[in-house]
């Protein structure tokens, strides 16, 4: 594998606390977590254990695992056909027809014929896997019958025949038959990659959704982290408008930035939800009893562990394990026996044939005089087993021989079906060099995605350690007499985006690691697109005095607050507020 991927919670924790160590030791949060609603179960999950449980429980993955199993049954169908069938049958009749002629005199002087005849037979008949067919029949009869000229009554017969057709060019080496197996085959294997092109895809969505639960559950705390100094930053502003060092104008504009960070709660709440049940409807049994209660919380959190990427390796790794790729490459096998099977049916049908038969005869046989047909003078018997001894001592065989040939003149329908296949199969075969060059480009697009991140993480770490030092610096000068609270509020609000920065680029750096991952099985749907974090990364609700509602905007809304006493809320809970 060319990376590994780990995921620790050390860098997402250590910004959290950055941003809350001041807070812990000053205020008490004003608004609490989420809690479970009362007899709501909560579990903790890994990532592995999410992905775990969607294996076993996504609606997705169970469809998905039902294909195979009707490709199964699509290839016992098409083996079918070669199955042996055995055929029986017993049958008795009885005829009565009146004597209209002296050649229909019966014995004993009547003037009618009576005829009674007992049949049974047994047969087998079987499509050959090489073209052919063959039947084999035996067949028992018992007549009886009292007209005058018969020389049996009752008469037993028995016949065993052996009835064989071999195609020798058409249909010898392919025919409809095992093209059918073949390609139904072809499909049982295009149904297992499909399957696992589910598996793979639905556990990146499980993990990508994981992750959005773990970045809302930690804006959930930096919203409340940020109400609870704008709250501290108002009692503040209240308490130096009564010694009046204040106008009692500047309470409005701490109202107005409390107001709105109860929004970004209010919100960042929502968003928690939002995500329990992304994940919950990718990882749990919907008929579950708890299914809708059971509250999710993630004991990882994502973090930055760099790692160099070999492009070309997972390139070769893709190309070779994409599911995609490997479906139309099946793909193109089936055709290939299509063409195959079409390049047969051109061929002369020349078939050989072969029928062989024996039959034995008995039963009481009459002795007649001379004259015609001569006066009944005794009988001998011959019983049933002297009849299975003539049939299968060969005393009386038969045999066929031929040989069938046919070929059109001129050009046949499947001249026009095999230049069509060979022009649908060249088609096919361009297809799946798009194909690989569209992996290839996607695959390069995701794993500079993951240098491009990683990059990103350390500039974002450098800007944010330069950020603090800033603000130490506008702090001291503040202190001194040197700078305001202006430039002081600027610092803290600069610091708080550089974090919420450093933050996001940790979040994209594990996601792109997740679609490096995925893009070497599975094609990667909506690679690069905003989620969660990244949608707020760029600047969507970025202020705190409008209805912000993505994640981020955790820090970003608690950051871009107006007015000082506003700013205070935030640099307070990250450096300690400035004195006025």
């Amino acid at each position: 594998m060319i990376f590994h991927m780990r995921f620790t919670s050390f860098s997402f924790v250590v910004l959290l606390a950055m941003t809350g160590n001041a807070l812990a030791q000053t205020t008490q949060p004003s608004t609490p977590p989420i809690a479970a609603a009362p007899g709501a179960q909560t579990r903790q999950l890994t990532v592995d254990e999410a992905v775990r449980l969607a294996l076993d429980n996504n609606l997705g993955i169970q469809i998905a695992r039902i294909n195979p199993q009707i490709q199964d049954l699509a290839v016992a169908f098409a083996r079918a056909a070669w199955v042996p069938t055995f055929t029986t049958q017993v049958q008795g009749s009885s005829a009565t027809t009146p004597n209209a002629s002296f050649l229909n005199a019966s014995t004993g002087g009547q003037n009618q014929t009576v005829n009674g005849r007992m049949l049974s037979n047994v047969g087998v008949t079987q499509q050959t896997p090489w073209g052919g067919s063959y039947s084999v029949g035996w067949d028992s009869s018992r007549s009886t019958t009292n007209s005058l000229f018969t020389n049996f009554s009752p008469q037993l017969n028995s016949t065993l025949s052996l009835d064989i057709r071999q195609p020798l060019f058409r249909n010898f080496h392919i025919d409809s038959l095992r093209q059918q197996v073949i390609v139904s085959e072809k499909n049982r294997d295009i149904s297992d990659i499909q399957t696992q092109q589910t598996v793979v895809t639905t556990s990146r969505a499980v993990k990508n959704a994981y992750w959005d639960l773990a970045y809302a559950n930690a804006s959930l705390v930096v919203q409340q982290q940020s109400l609870d100094l704008a709250n501290e930053s108002l009692r503040e502003t209240n308490a130096r408008i009564t010694i009046g060092t204040e106008p009692p104008i500047d309470a409005v504009e701490a109202e107005a930035e409390v107001a709105a960070r109860e929004q970004n709660v209010i919100v960042a709440q929502a968003q928690i939800e939002d995500a329990q049940d992304n994940l919950r409807s990718l990882v749990f049994n919907q008929s579950a009893p708890d299914f809708w209660t059971t509250r999710l919380v993630p004991s990882e959190l994502p973090s930055f562990q760099p790692m160099a990427v070999d492009v070309d390796a997972v390139v070769r790794n893709a190309l070779q394990m994409r599911t995609d790729l490997l479906a139309a490459r099946k793909s193109l096998e089936a055709s290939d026996i299509t063409i195959d099977y079409y390049r047969n049916q051109t061929l002369p049908d020349v078939s050989a044939q072969l029928d062989y038969g024996l039959t034995g005869l008995g039963g009481t046989q009459f002795l007649r005089g001379t004259g015609f047909p001569g006066p009944i003078t005794g009988e001998t018997q011959r019983s049933f087993g002297s009849v299975l001894g003539d049939l299968f001592g060969n005393q009386f065989p038969s045999w066929t021989v031929g040989l069938n040939v046919s070929y059109p003149i001129g050009r046949s329908p499947m001249d026009a079906n095999l230049a069509r296949a060979r022009l649908q199969t060249s088609q096919a075969e361009q297809q799946l060099k798009n194909s690989e060059l569209q992996v290839v480009t996607q695959v390069r697009n995701v794993a500079r995605q993951v240098t491009t991140n990683s990059k990103l993480v350390e500039s974002t770490r450098a800007a944010r350690v330069l950020q603090e030092q800033r603000l130490d610096a506008e702090q001291k000068k503040l202190a001194a007499g040197t700078s305001t609270n202006f430039l002081v509020f600027q610092a803290q609000r600069d610091l708080a985006q550089a974090r919420n920065d450093e933050l996001n680029a940790i979040l994209n750096y594990n996601r792109a690691l997740v679609d490096l991952e995925t893009v070497q099985v599975a094609p990667v749907v909506g690679s690069g697109t905003a989620t969660l974090a990244t949608a707020t990364a760029a600047g969507i609700n970025p202020g705190a005095t409008t209805q912000a509602g993505t994640a981020t905007n955790a820090v970003v809304g608690a950051t871009t607050g107006q007015g000082g006493t506003g700013l205070n809320a935030v640099t307070g809970a990250t450096t300690g507020a400035p004195t006025p």
